[in-house]
């Protein structure tokens, strides 16, 4: 399922982590961070910097270019050429001290066209910051600060029917699932022509029945069906070397809860040695004490095939690309931004290294709220589960538009005006 429902997943560290500060361990003694603590009514999530402020090093982020950005740029000027993103902008881009619809549009093509003409770090770097204004973040804590997790687009063996080795089930889209048109989030479950209530839990989904019917694939524990929910994107490895793309198509409104604080709060595993492995293992040697946990994540996943050139797509409809692709929360964020990340990253022997970069912001999540949370997309398969499953640390972010008066030298190729949607002013 397309469009601005679409969502390849929430961190995997939401999958297993519990509240840390900063990026080294131990951490530090006092109060643990708000990541989720959203904005005051009316409030705007940047600020924008100032003529007397420093940037972020934008000229360095011109040297670390490489085809990954590229091409997170091809899709992020299809979503914004797509019918979605012209008939949704009014609602899309409540933005306006920050940007407009057209100044997003317009800051993709212009930011392209200055990296290709650019010769060097000095001539991009002026040229940006001519023609481009900078907002940070307020993040978490009004000061910029944001933690970034990391998820990925596993592979997992699954078969298509039930079948010894195969019993654990994951759901189509129900019917009568409520989410907002606009920005995907769940509403509630409808009941008759004009009744909304809240979706049952997901022990008592799993148990009743209710989704019978509904069957998308099968897998062979139920952690690994839960694990894909939590993802929500997967590459299905199916019998006789075939292959199956699935992809978000919407949730319940239950209380999102972390497997893995779960089992912290009741003492089955350390939290200093919490990761994706340590719950497989305990599975192996107590099933039912995982399945009870993760029962205590009432958010329910839903599913929908997809065409593998599309997969893995992001909640923008296009695909995601590694390293280069960043999941927000869209009520809060522009979507389609040119983004400036400030972190630090995990590499696969555990250490960490300075992560400045440019990236796009494509996808959201479940568990991605407020301003102070972004998700980076690691990739596919198990090497990236390793870079995602190591993503954990505080940095800050910076956004770019287009400044106005550069906006009509810079359209989308054969583009029209927006037209509003019968019944929006504009």
């Amino acid at each position: 399922m397309q469009g601005c429902t679409t969502i390849v997943g929430i961190s995997l560290l939401a999958l297993v982590s519990v509240a840390v500060i900063g990026c080294e361990a131990p951490p530090k003694p006092g109060p643990e961070p708000e990541y989720a603590r959203p904005l005051a009514p009316g409030e705007c999530a940047l600020r924008k910097l100032g003529p007397d402020e420093a940037w972020p090093d934008v000229a360095a982020a011109w040297q670390a270019r490489d085809a990954y950005l590229e091409e997170a740029i091809n899709q992020d000027q299809k979503w914004f050429e797509s019918l979605s993103s012209r008939a949704r902008f009014p609602q899309m881009f409540p933005f306006p001290e920050v940007c407009s619809w057209d100044q997003a549009a317009s800051s993709v093509i212009a930011f392209r066209q200055i990296l290709a003409d650019s010769t060097d770090q000095s001539a991009f770097d002026a040229a940006f910051k001519q023609m481009f204004d900078c907002w940070q973040t307020k993040g978490w804590n009004g000061k910029g600060g944001v933690l970034f997790t990391g998820y990925y687009a596993p592979e997992f063996r699954a078969s298509l029917t039930k079948q010894p080795g195969f019993e654990y089930p994951i759901y189509r889209r129900p019917k009568e699932l409520e989410t907002d048109p606009v920005t995907g989030k769940p509403v509630g479950r409808r009941v008759g022509e004009s009744s909304v209530v809240p979706w049952p839990g997901r022990a008592e989904i799993d148990s009743s029945g209710m989704l019978a019917g509904l069957e998308l694939a099968w897998f062979a524990t139920p952690l690994d069906a839960y694990i894909v929910q939590v993802n929500g994107s997967a590459k299905l490895l199916l019998p006789e070397g075939k292959v199956m793309f699935i992809g978000y198509a919407g949730a319940t409104d239950g209380e999102y809860k972390g497997l893995g604080t779960s089992l912290v709060e009741c003492g089955a595993i350390d939290g200093a040695s919490l990761n994706l492995t340590a719950i497989k293992r305990l599975y192996e040697s107590d099933p039912a004490l995982v399945v009870e946990k993760l029962n205590l994540n009432n958010r329910y996943v839903f599913f929908a095939n997809y065409d593998g050139k599309t997969w893995p797509a992001g909640s923008l409809g296009v695909k995601v690309t590694a390293k280069t692709s960043l999941a927000t929360d869209k009520s809060v964020y522009p979507p389609g931004g040119i983004i400036f990340v400030d972190t630090q990253a995990s590499s696969y022997s555990g250490s960490r290294q300075p992560f400045k970069r440019f990236m796009l912001d494509q996808d959201t999540g479940g568990a991605i709220l407020a301003p102070g949370r972004a998700d980076i997309f690691m990739g596919i398969g198990p090497s990236a589960e390793i870079l995602a499953g190591g993503q954990y640390c505080e940095g800050t972010l910076y956004y770019y538009f287009l400044k106005p008066e550069y906006v009509s030298q810079y359209p989308l190729p054969d583009r029209k005006p927006p037209t509003p949607p019968k019944g929006t002013a504009g």
